[in-house]
């Protein structure tokens, strides 16, 4: 049987997603309470995305939303990696707040819960560049899926990743600001 390149590097990009959200799951998380939450958007999803995507930048002259739904759909797939608002119970203060209780109240978020995430997409992305795969932590990414509601309504942040194979990344001469 003869496999032709793209579909061999198509299938590798998935075992990497793979990888990114084991990693994600895995990677060290405040008090040990894990409110990471990942999942992986291809086809009809990634569209829906970028599609998204591009109606912010209509609607908030944001450039670089369309820029990057140009990147996600020169990509195979998008990781995405968000946190459930779910304070820690800990009342540490470092959100501003006296209590978890009150930052809630307000509409703040947990730091541990932020830093959790932070951590979780950098183990993601070293996975990404470990295997030499194209790849750019989106902001705009996770704003559309927000917007779309694809993780459950506890996820009030969270941010994309796509994942591209070409002979020059996509995500290298990204001239919108």
């Amino acid at each position: 049987m003869k496999y032709e390149g793209f579909e061999l590097e198509k299938k590798a990009a998935y075992a990497i997603a793979d990888m990114m959200v084991l990693v994600a799951k895995t990677a060290p998380k405040g008090r040990g309470l894990d409110n990471v939450v990942t999942l992986v958007l291809d086809r009809e999803d990634k569209d829906a995305l970028s599609s998204e995507m591009r109606k912010i930048a209509k609607e908030t002259g944001a450039d670089f939303f369309e820029r990057d739904a140009g990147n996600v759909d020169n990509s195979h797939l998008v990781v995405m990696i968000g946190v459930r608002d779910n304070p820690t119970g800990l009342s540490c203060g470092l959100c501003g707040f006296g209590s978890c209780a009150e930052a809630k109240k307000a509409g703040s978020k947990c730091a541990f819960n932020i830093t959790d995430l932070g951590i979780a997409i950098g183990s993601a992305v070293s996975v990404a560049a470990d295997h030499r795969i194209d790849n750019r932590v989106m902001f705009s990414a996770g704003a559309a899926a927000s917007r779309l509601k694809i993780f459950t309504d506890d996820v009030k942040i969270c941010f994309g990743i796509p994942l591209s194979s070409s002979s020059k990344s996509v995500f290298f001469d990204r001239s919108a600001v």
